[in-house]
């Protein structure tokens, strides 16, 4: 029994296992980083093919379908799952992507990719995440009708 109990506090103070995963990513320096207007919280690196962010101290890369993560520009890189994926990195738009998977082309780019979408439904639900509707995609969506329903005097009709 001793020995059961030291080996479950032998890997509880270990902590979890991380394997490193080569993504190709290989910069010779530190890239330059440049705010997301829309996500003021992160920053993407607006030269290469590479998509790669800042954020939260952390750099994060977004390859082969998986996001990746690391405290140093080129690795080691981990792979993150997705429901622990940031928030605010999600909700950068489709155009700071710099090597878009093809299916992405259809998406208007000043909004976030469709995650819900590459990842099913059952993703979406856990993490609460609605895709846009056709409308606005087309600029018809919410953004839109507050914008109609303002009551500072400047809606429509006045």
């Amino acid at each position: 029994m001793r020995v059961f109990i030291l080996v479950l506090l032998a890997f509880g103070l270990v902590g979890p296992a991380y394997a490193s995963v080569d993504i190709g990513i290989h910069l010779p320096r530190p890239p330059r980083l440049v705010v997301v207007p829309e996500v003021r919280l992160v920053q993407y690196v607006p030269t290469g093919d590479a998509n790669l962010f800042f954020y939260s101290g952390r750099y994060w890369a977004f390859a082969n379908g998986s996001w990746h993560s690391s405290r140093g520009y080129n690795g080691p890189w981990s792979v993150v799952g997705r429901n622990a994926v940031p928030q605010s990195l999600l909700l950068v738009p489709v155009n700071y992507y710099r090597a878009r998977p093809g299916n992405w082309s259809q998406w208007q780019r000043q909004h976030p990719p469709r995650w819900g979408n590459e990842w099913g439904h059952e993703w979406a639900e856990k993490r609460k995440w609605r895709d846009r509707d056709d409308d606005h995609d087309r600029g018809r969506g919410r953004d839109n009708d507050r914008r109609a329903d303002r009551h500072d005097g400047r809606g429509p009709g006045r």
